[in-house]
């Protein structure tokens, strides 16, 4: 179970981190791409050897589809390795985890 919840957590942290946009080096004028702009690159490498209509009704659903949301179970989950993290016990886990499971799930 202690493994479980720690892959949880584990996988949860790397996907936060890849979610967000890097800075531009120094001295460039590049910016880093965009959500969008990452979403469309894993929508062509997915796309591969498709051609035409096929291609293009791929790419429209790809494109559109929103990120699967996470269930109840595991927004519980990951609340509670949230205050095990923090060793939160009685009146402030009780706090912490109401705030926690009440965010809108991603």
């Amino acid at each position: 179970m202690k493994t479980l919840l720690s892959l949880i957590a584990l996988g949860a942290s790397l996907s936060f981190g890849a979610a967000q946009a890097q800075p531009a080096a120094p001295g460039t004028s590049e910016r880093a791409p965009t959500a969008q702009q990452n979403k469309m690159t894993a929508c062509n490498k997915d796309a591969t050897g498709k051609k035409g209509d096929e291609r293009k009704a791929f790419m429209k659903e790809c494109l559109s589809a929103s990120a699967p949301r996470m269930t109840q179970q595991e927004k519980m989950k990951t609340c509670n390795v949230g205050a095990s993290d923090k060793k939160l016990k009685g009146d402030d886990r009780k706090t912490y985890m109401k705030s926690c499971l009440s965010t809108p799930a991603v």
